[in-house]
């Protein structure tokens, strides 16, 4: 019978023979000591690998979800099962098959939680305006990449990020992914980490990329002319106050209040709300009025039904006879979610460490960041160009004297002496030596080698004009400039919140006290 250890010295130790499931001794020390041994590992793990988005607008479980559907070659592809897509990204993600379908969830155009969905998803996929309406299991639903993935995964085989090992290092994974566009403010993102948490709201996808062209050409252009306002999944109307997304702009702090739509329909002396504020859900206004109709605060409502159907949000109010609509609704809007805030938060991973930015700083965080993809982009083409260059130089030389060549080829008693005689013979280096060398015997001829050679003098001019944009921040910004112009026409489109600028606050709050 082995025997027990001694307690050490200066720790006290628990007599837990006595506890039952527990097979070792529980020592005391300091909870300051644990939190720093135990709690602080967990904690940073969840902020930088969890909770928060980094430059690219994604967290982690977005980005491996979205990769690996890439990697099953489901960007302009069919469809396949969500379950399917859950198994796959398990090589990646280190979590549970529950929490994926939750992030494919989220980012599906079926869910409706972003402007511009990068999950293109077939079946019941719920809600983000509805509490209660839950999404199938992932074995009755289908999914595939949303066309507009293309901007996120472009020239990524060209050395435009990092890779990384995946968790158990079987793998490579992008440490980011290179967007053409500053995906970071287009998609809305909460996220609660550790003692911080971060909250983005959604932009208008063409103002922000004329933002970003705005911000190279004068990094002092006003913000607020051009990015006019966040902009919604679930519509709606933003009541206007510039200096409240003044300071939302430059602090990345702040709020902006929201509005349900809503139309009276007077043959049937009914209101119809068909928009609500993204910060809200449907049942949460239900329970809300349900209440306030109890306590006797509201009675101009006979009946409010929930008629969300395949046609979209649809939320029912029958009216009392008499019941002014306006007066009604204003009313609701002070004391329902029907009028609601949404706190800004930008708190963003940048280089690894959370930062809460403005709007310029993280426009400016971004260019800076896809300028250096952009940059490593043109290095990788010139790296290859200059490779296929070296090669065609050897070729050149050849030239010279072909019958020498087969000569060497023809006379030469071993295989492995070939290279090392063309070496020898014409005095290139091996790696020409074997792309000689590796020539078919039918295109030793000068028409084959004189095509050939005549590329040298466009590759030496196009490896010039690459480095030069590489050492050109002026020139790597026009491309930039090319790229956001072009995802603007092709993936741009309406807004979806209406701006409202000018409103009667005080008309909300006598509604409300009448």
């Amino acid at each position: 019978m082995a025997k027990k250890k001694a307690p050490q010295e200066g720790v006290k130790t628990l007599d837990t023979t006595r506890v039952r499931g527990l097979s070792a001794q529980v020592l005391e020390q300091p909870i300051t000591q644990t939190l720093e041994l135990n709690y602080m590992p967990y904690a940073m793990s969840v902020i930088v690998s969890r909770a928060i988005p980094e430059i690219d607008g994604f967290k982690p479980s977005h980005r491996k979800l979205l990769y690996t559907m890439y990697q099953m070659h489901l960007l302009g592809g069919s469809r396949t099962k969500s379950a399917n897509i859950v198994g796959q990204t398990m090589k990646l993600n280190p979590h549970g098959d529950a929490a994926i379908y939750d992030t494919m969830v989220r980012l599906s155009r079926g869910y409706d939680a972003l402007l511009h969905p990068f999950v293109d998803s077939k079946g019941n996929f719920g809600k983000v305006y509805s509490r209660d309406m839950a999404w199938a299991a992932s074995r009755y639903t289908e999914a595939r990449l949303d066309p507009i993935c293309a901007e996120l995964f472009r020239d990524i085989e060209q050395d435009t990020v990092d890779f990384v090992d995946n968790y158990d290092g079987s793998m490579k994974e992008p440490a980011l992914l290179p967007t053409t566009f500053p995906n970071v403010l287009v998609s809305a993102n909460q996220g609660i980490a550790v003692g911080m948490a971060s909250n983005l709201c959604g932009f208008h996808l063409g103002e922000v990329c004329q933002a970003a062209i705005a911000r190279m050409k004068d990094p002092g252009a006003d913000l607020l002319d051009i990015l006019k306002a966040p902009d919604f999944s679930t519509g709606g109307e933003l009541l206007y106050d510039r200096a409240a997304l003044a300071e939302i702009y430059r602090t990345g702090r702040g709020s902006v209040k929201l509005r349900a739509k809503w139309r009276y329909i007077k043959g049937e002396n009914l209101i119809e709300i068909y928009e609500i504020p993204y910060s809200t859900t449907v049942e949460a206004i239900m329970d809300k009025v349900a209440e306030l109709i109890k306590l006797g605060k509201v009675r101009e409502i006979s009946d409010m039904r929930d008629e969300t159907g395949l046609n979209g949000l649809k939320l029912t109010i029958d009216l009392k006879r008499g019941t002014d609509p306006d007066k009604l609704m204003l009313k609701l809007f002070q004391l329902t979610t029907l009028q609601d805030t949404f706190s800004c938060n930008f708190n963003i991973l940048i280089d690894g460490m959370p930062r809460v930015m403005g709007v310029g700083e993280i426009l400016d965080a971004w260019i800076a960041w896809r300028m250096d993809s952009v940059r490593r982009r043109t290095g990788h083409i010139c790296r290859k160009k200059e490779e296929r260059l070296h090669l065609l130089r050897g070729l050149k030389r050849i030239l010279l004297d072909i019958d020498k060549a087969i000569s060497i080829i023809r006379e030469t008693e071993e295989e492995a002496e070939v290279v090392p005689n063309l070496i020898i013979g014409f005095g290139i280096d091996q790696v020409q030596a074997e792309y000689v060398a590796d020539i078919k015997l039918r295109n030793i001829n000068k028409e084959y080698i004189l095509k050939r050679v005549s590329e040298v003098t466009t590759l030496e001019e196009e490896i010039a004009d690459l480095r030069d944009l590489m050492d050109s921040p002026k020139r790597i910004q026009k491309v930039m400039v090319e790229e956001l112009e072009q995802v603007r026409k092709k993936y741009d489109a309406p807004r979806r919140t209406q701006i409202v600028y000018e409103y009667q606050q005080g008309q909300v709050e006598r509604a409300a006290a009448e």
